[in-house]
Parts: structure tokens; sequence; C-alpha cells
């Protein structure tokens, strides 16, 4: 079974905390602060792994967590940063997070860089200056960004066979290339999509069958729908068409309604070139196939292949190959799966000529980014990712750490918008669901 879609939770390893110490030597009386700095984070990157086939490792572990940073130490010994958690997926892999951002995994080696690993903590030796010459306090470790992933798998083929389910795609496969398609004679034989090498002159192209198309797979009938997703990334579509139908079908009817799917899926996969396959030629006489053949021509146009096959006989096989090898340029093969990448966004360290995956473009906030409300008769709340993540960073109860963050608060503008408010000292005041009595005159 293929398995192309997963959804799984990625966390940042959480920072270390900066240690609270001091200088204890023997006749050194006063040595001073020495408290070493937290490690950082680790971060948790996709990288694109061509050893993978599909999504199924992912079916078996949903949760993925990187490294924490180690707490630093006295004699200002700091402490190891956490490892990056690096997870393999299969070339083709789209992502999508749930901010909206998306990365596009299709070339070996490709990274993308999807959720960060917490910064560690300053350790006292930070704090120590003229005026605070044996601070008390040191910064707490915040935890790494975390969230879930959905991940969808597209495979990378130059050519896409479609038709309707008993069209002969999976008998035209295994003619062409080396796979072994499941064939029988009933719809949906294939209910998932196969790929196999056409090798000719020196090159290689890679073919998928994709299960059979049923007028409304679009919207979610059928068994089709499902494997859409999979053509997007083709060069060339091979549409297969029946020429003697169990059914009685018209295959004119047919091939409207498979064309219809493949456009309401996505409107580019209208404007991809085509090769029509006329199959099971050998359950026709050669003068209806050859009719059949110059009736498409002539409804078609000149300018669309169609090529009379069977996958019994081999006939009109070396004229399909040839015709997709010629279809296919040789440089487009070997970038097979959409062209250039999206942009950046790698782990950190990644070296020159590592393959990016996104790009983001970062832009001035609009606003402070904090809301400041009154919930109560002498009590407050603030909101807002950067001062939740400050206040995280100090313990509330320690006079010296609760005397930093008032004056940072105030550098941040929080002060301000609480006075404005009508705040008074000795105010109750809530930050990350966490009350304390903010008195801003005492210690600045």
């Amino acid at each position: 079974m293929l398995y192309d879609q997963a959804r799984i939770f990625v966390a940042g390893g959480g920072g270390g905390d900066g240690c609270l110490s001091f200088r204890r030597e023997a006749h050194v009386p006063r040595g001073g602060p020495d408290g070493g700095d937290g490690g950082r984070g680790g971060d948790v990157v996709l990288a694109c792994d061509p050893s993978l086939r599909d999504l199924q490792s992912f079916k078996r572990r949903a949760h993925y967590r990187a490294g924490r940073g180690r707490h630093g130490q006295g004699a200002q010994r700091h402490g190891a940063d956490g490892e990056d958690l690096v997870v393999g997926v299969p070339p083709g892999t789209q992502v999508r997070a749930e901010d909206g951002t998306e990365f596009d995994l299709v070339l070996a080696g490709q990274r993308a860089l999807v959720v960060r690993g917490g910064p560690g903590g300053r350790g006292n030796k930070q704090f120590a200056s003229a005026t605070r010459q044996a601070p008390r306090f040191a910064e707490r470790g915040l935890p790494g960004d975390e969230g879930w992933l959905e991940l969808r798998l597209k495979l990378l083929a130059d050519v896409g066979l479609v038709g309707l389910p008993n069209a002969g795609k999976s008998s035209l496969l295994a003619r062409l290339t080396r796979a072994e398609p499941k064939v029988a004679g009933y719809p949906f034989t294939t209910v998932e999509p196969v790929l196999g090498t056409l090798e000719r002159d020196g090159r290689q192209l890679v073919v998928a069958d994709i299960p059979g198309l049923i007028e409304g797979a679009s919207a979610g009938a059928g068994l089709g729908h499902e494997f859409l997703a999979h053509v997007e990334r083709t060069r060339l579509l091979v549409h297969v068409l029946d020429l003697a139908p169990l059914d009685g079908s018209d295959p004119a009817s047919n091939h409207a309604g498979v064309e219809l799917e493949l456009e309401l899926h996505d409107e580019r996969l209208a404007r991809l070139p085509r090769v029509i396959a006329l199959s099971k030629a050998d359950l026709v006489s050669a003068e209806a196939a050859a009719a059949a053949a110059l009736a498409w021509r002539g409804r078609l146009g000149e300018g669309m292949p169609v090529i009379v096959t069977s996958a019994a006989t081999g006939q009109g096989l070396d004229d399909l190959g040839a015709e997709l090898m010629r279809q296919v340029p040789a440089e487009q093969a070997a970038a097979a799966g959409g062209g250039e990448p999206a942009g950046a966004g790698t782990g950190r360290g990644g070296g020159q000529g590592e393959m990016l995956a996104e790009h983001r473009v970062f832009r001035p906030a609009a606003g402070p980014g904090f809301e400041v409300r009154r919930v109560a008769e002498g009590a407050f709340r603030v909101d807002g990712r950067r001062v939740e993540r400050l206040a995280a960073r100090y313990d509330l109860n320690n006079e010296e750490a609760l005397a930093h963050l008032e004056e940072r608060l105030r550098r941040i503008g929080v002060i301000d918008a609480l006075q404005r408010e009508g705040f008074r000292p000795g105010d109750d005041v809530e930050i990350a669901g966490v009350v304390f009595e903010l008195d801003p005159g005492v210690g600045s």
C-alpha cells in the first residue's frame, strides 16, 4: 500500500537554563558572578532522502522532538546546544505548517527547517555591570517552537498514464518498463500508483500508472481522486483509451470525461502535452484500429500524437517509447518534479550547495506586538508572544529578577500602555497566566 499522506507533530528542543553562581576560590573573597549560559535547543529539519519511497514510517511514529539544550554551570561553563533532529522524507513531499508556510522537497539533499529550538537562558555573569556587580538571578531557557505538519507525497514522474479503469494502463506499463503492476480483467485492479523506468538510447524516464479516473473523481468519487495529485509533477500525460471497452461505452465520451476531471483538479494539467495511446489493438481488427487512429487525429488535430498499441502483442510500443523520449527532453527529465525549488529555509549550520525548500519574507510588525486590558479593579492582563516569552525567562519570586523584568517592560512600552489604562504601582498584572504585583517605581 502506498502511504502518500501523513500528519506529524514536531517540536524544537527547549533551551537550557542559565546558571546562578558565584566564584568560590581560596583567598579570593568576592570573586563575582560566574554563571554560564544555557545551550540552545535543537531544530527539527526535514531532509529529502531518495532512499525513501512513501510516508509509511510516519504511520508508526507521529511525534518528533529535537534535543534539549543543557543548562549552564558555574565557572562560566556554558551548556551544550541540543542536537538537531533531521527527519527524512521521500522526494516529492509537500509540507504545510499550521501557519500556512509550505515547503516542497523534490531534490536529494534538499532541507527545510520546520521548527526552531528555544533559546538558552543567560547566566548571572551576563547581568553584571558597574552598578550591579553581584546579580542574584539568571534567565530560564525557553521552549522550542512546535506544531502539526501536513505531509503530502506527490510522485516524481516524467510521464503519467491516465485513463478510465481497465483501459490497459497497467499492461502498457509492464511492457514498457520493468514494473510489475497487478494486471487483471476487471476495473480498479490498480489501487495505488505504480512507478516504472523506461530505458532507451542511454536515457531513462520514470513512468507512473495512475489508478483509474471516473466521472466525479476531482470531487472525491472513486479511487482516482486520491491520486490525482500524483500527476501534477509530470511533464507529459499519456491518455490511454480502450479501443474495445467491455461496457460498450463510447471512447470519445470516455476521453472527454477523464480530460474534464484533470482540468477540474488543476488547470495546469489541461495544458500539459498529451500522447493518445489506443490500447488493446489485438481485440479489434487492424482496419478498425487504423480507422480509429485516423478519426482521433482528425478530432484532436495532427499535432496530437495518436499511437495504436497492444500490450499483448507489443504493437506500437516501440513507437510509444520513442515518442515519450522525444516529448520529454533530457534536461527536463533530469529536473523532473516541478523545476526549481520554491526558495529558502534550511536548518542552521547548513553547508553551501544545500538545496533550499522555502522562502520567507520578514516585515516589521505593524503594532507594538502586545495588548493591555483591564480585567478588574486593580488587575490588568498583557497578551502578546514577545511579552509572554520575556516573562517566562525570569523567576518572578526573585526581587532582582522582577526588577529587571520591569525595566525590560518599560523599554518596550508595556508600562506606558498599562498607565494609559489606569494602572497604579502595586496593581496586579497577569502575563501568560502568571499573576504578580508590579511596582515599577521600585528597583528601577
